[in-house]
């Protein structure tokens, strides 16, 4: 089950395919750690979830922004093809960005400017949640009018 699985490469110059749980798991402890970007979080909606699919994510909005002092709430879900495919993020709280339904809050990653056009296997929840919040200081995002405060999709 190879697409479901990510590549790292050893001291040795192999590389190796890491099934998908052990990524997630390392995503999860990175996090519990402290190990992440200070300004994101996120872990599983349910510890008991052994197929680590369904995540909650937050995103505290950047500085000099429309999304300054607010606190994002987000609904991830990790596929089985995940991490060779991203996985489907959704705003919870509703927030105006170019790369989000306005309608479902869906992100949309063509249109985020700030990853890779193309997906990599190696990235992870982590940089898409610094990724969006990069979003929100870009200028066709920074100034957008936002909805009110606590409003939900």
């Amino acid at each position: 089950q190879k697409n479901a699985e990510t590549m790292q490469v050893t001291p040795s110059g192999e590389t190796v395919i890491v099934p998908r749980n052990f990524k997630l798991l390392e995503e999860l402890e990175k996090m519990e750690k402290g190990n992440t970007e200070m300004a994101i979080s996120f872990g599983l909606v349910d510890g008991a979830d052994v197929l680590m699919s369904n995540w909650n994510g937050g995103i505290l909005g950047p500085h000099n922004s429309q999304h300054d002092g607010r606190f994002y709430e987000l609904m991830i879900y990790c596929p089985d093809s995940y991490p060779a495919s991203p996985p489907e993020v959704k705003f919870v709280s509703r927030i105006s960005m170019t790369c989000v339904d306005s309608k479902t809050g869906k992100v949309n990653f063509r249109k985020v400017n700030s990853l890779p056009k193309q997906w990599n296997r190696n990235m992870g929840i982590e940089q898409v949640l610094v990724a969006l919040r990069h979003e929100m200081q870009l200028p066709e995002n920074r100034k957008l009018k936002q909805p009110s405060e606590g409003s939900v999709f």
